[in-house]
């Protein structure tokens, strides 16, 4: 299933929902269907791509905040290329390798593909010879949003 793109009031990304909560959100009418996928309808409602919130929320701690280490939101920073070939990635690297004191953190995670992810084992970059294409970093909210 495809997650739900959630807007604000204002028509501004916010962010992504499963089916099953955007559903509820429309049952207890804060959002309207902006835009429908197509489908079988999901009861009253047509099958929901996009929510519009009916009342607008404050976003201003996005602005003082960054968002969360999550592999998804990791394989979205990367736009799903393999930091160390380029290829299609679906799996998460750490840099610095866990057994090591590596930690889930925007600083030490890139995408990788299966096949790079296995030939560094337990390795750092420099100890596999495996360069990465592209330094990892911290990603705004809108660096998020825009690439999922």
């Amino acid at each position: 299933m495809s997650p739900v793109l959630v807007l604000n009031a204002s028509y501004e990304r916010l962010h992504y929902v499963s089916l099953q909560h955007a559903v509820r959100m429309l049952a207890r009418q804060v959002a309207v269907v902006e835009e429908a996928a197509a489908g079988r309808p999901m009861g009253p409602w047509p099958r929901p791509k996009v929510l519009r919130l009916v009342r607008y929320i404050s976003t201003r701690w996005r602005h003082r905040q960054r968002p969360g280490w999550s592999k998804r939101a990791l394989l979205a920073r990367d736009e799903h290329c393999c930091g160390y070939c380029g290829g299609p990635a679906s799996t998460v690297d750490h840099v610095l390798p866990r057994s090591r004191g590596g930690a889930d953190s925007w600083l030490n995670t890139v995408a990788a593909c299966a096949r790079c992810n296995n030939r560094k084992r337990d390795r750092t970059p420099e100890e596999a010879g495996m360069p990465l294409l592209s330094k990892p970093f911290v990603p705004s909210w809108e660096q998020i949003l825009l690439k999922h």
